[in-house]
């Protein structure tokens, strides 16, 4: 008897869930997307980019642009180098990769980074949904029983649950339900991000777009899975960070935990060369992430958790429509990854 398991069920129907999903989404649908609907006028094309592509366009050479895409034919009987532009197919998947481990439960109470994660995936999936396209999720650190599968049904025992794709609402409530159960005690050792990465790697097959949203506080090894990710799809680094993660107060003396290890300890906050020192390690690592961030090809979106939800989704928006190019639906080229910063944008060197 073979030990595979079976294969999930897609047409089969959502379990039910609680009303706390519901009211939850039905709040961010009238206060957040009802109002970006009004911006954007429904236009959410910039979001996602479609599997397959079809010849559009011809047009000159532009610099960044990508040397495949140059028509050769065509460059030599009009003697200046010209590239082929496509249009994208409508049908989009999209894939959400999680980082639930416990240093993401840190923040302010009721905006702490999980609770930041929670309404960011919401919108999104619900936005994607409502126009057609299919959204999945891998958990990680969910704590979550039974062994998850991947997309094809495969043990995937990086990752603690595995929704495969679906493009209803009641897949967009479940994947909220998930996400608002009580945090699990993850075992000792810290995050292993890669882990969830390689599961990715793994498990979506198909050419999608998809989000890693994650506060990248884990173990090192998690850059080499992020680029081989970042070379099968369209991939968005969905950075969260808090506040206080960057520059301590002046509070006098605080008790500090590693939510990662469980390690306590007591800092005299009041210290000036302290506090310097703190945000001068802290600016290091910043600048190391993002460099690595750039470096694997992955276009980035910081979330603090003081954001306002829709600037941050507008200044995204605003930047993925200008790296594909002056028309929204064209696949130019394959430009150099972005960076959204908190509160502004700014253009990342690979």
């Amino acid at each position: 008897m073979s030990n595979k398991p079976p294969e999930p069920a897609t047409g089969q129907p959502l379990p039910r869930v609680p009303g706390q999903a519901d009211r939850l989404l039905r709040q961010l649908e009238w206060h957040v997307i009802r109002r970006l609907d009004g911006l954007l006028q429904g236009d959410y094309r910039t979001l996602v980019r479609g599997s397959g592509l079809d010849l559009a366009d011809l047009r000159e050479y532009q610099p960044h642009d990508d040397v495949r895409h140059i028509d050769w034919n065509v460059t030599a009987r009009l003697n200046a180098p010209h590239v082929r532009v496509f249009t994208e197919d409508r049908e989009m998947s999209a894939w959400f990769l999680l980082d639930l481990s416990p240093s993401i439960h840190f923040g302010p109470q009721g905006h702490a980074k999980r609770d930041i994660l929670t309404r960011f995936v919401a919108v999104l999936a619900r936005l994607l949904t409502r126009h057609g396209n299919r959204v999945g999720a891998m958990l990680y650190g969910a704590g979550g029983a039974g062994g998850a599968k991947n997309a094809e049904g495969r043990s995937a025992r990086a990752v603690d649950a595995v929704l495969p794709p679906r493009n209803s609402r009641a897949q967009v409530l479940q994947l909220v339900h998930r996400l608002l159960q009580p945090a699990a005690d993850r075992a000792a050792g810290g995050t292993q991000l890669g882990l969830l990465l390689q599961a990715g790697l793994g498990g979506i097959r198909r050419r999608s777009t998809v989000f890693v949203v994650s506060d990248f506080i884990s173990a090192p090894g998690w850059e080499k899975p992020l680029a081989q990710l970042a070379q099968r799809h369209d991939v968005v680094a969905v950075r969260l960070f808090d506040p206080l993660e960057l520059e301590l107060p002046d509070l006098g003396l605080v008790l500090l935990r590693d939510a990662e290890t469980g390690e306590q300890l007591q800092v005299d906050t009041h210290d000036k060369a302290f506090r310097q020192r703190f945000a001068r390690l802290s600016a290091e690592r910043e600048a190391a992430l993002r460099t690595s961030l750039a470096a694997a090809g992955a276009d980035t979106l910081e979330l603090r958790t003081d954001d306002d939800l829709i600037d941050a989704l507008l200044r995204f928006m605003d930047l993925r429509q200008r790296r594909a190019g002056p028309r929204l639906r064209a696949v130019q080229s394959s430009p150099r990854p972005t960076t959204v910063l908190a509160g502004q944008t700014a253009q990342a060197t690979a």
